[in-house]
């Protein structure tokens, strides 16, 4: 059972809901179904040990979709 982001095309509003086989959500706002639905930020952590014993983490935090993006948003490709 995932939950997924929206984005309602009536009054703007980004909301999380978690969707229950084929429910078609409707917006907490105002009530309206007219949804578009969101690509949800993912993330991972990755903890290895190293070649010489050190410890490694990866993060995927700091990854981005394109180039110009930050870890916190970004202005040119609407991801944030």
């Amino acid at each position: 059972m995932p939950i997924y982001e929206y984005k309602c095309n009536t009054c703007k509003k980004e909301f999380e809901t978690l969707v229950l086989g084929s429910d078609i959500p409707a917006c907490p706002g105002c009530d309206s179904k007219d949804l578009s639905r969101l690509l949800s930020k993912c993330g991972f952590i990755s903890k290895s040990t190293g070649s010489g014993g050190e410890s490694q983490v990866t993060t995927s935090a700091a990854s981005s979709a394109c180039g110009s993006c930050t870890a916190g948003s970004c202005s040119s490709c609407g991801v944030g």
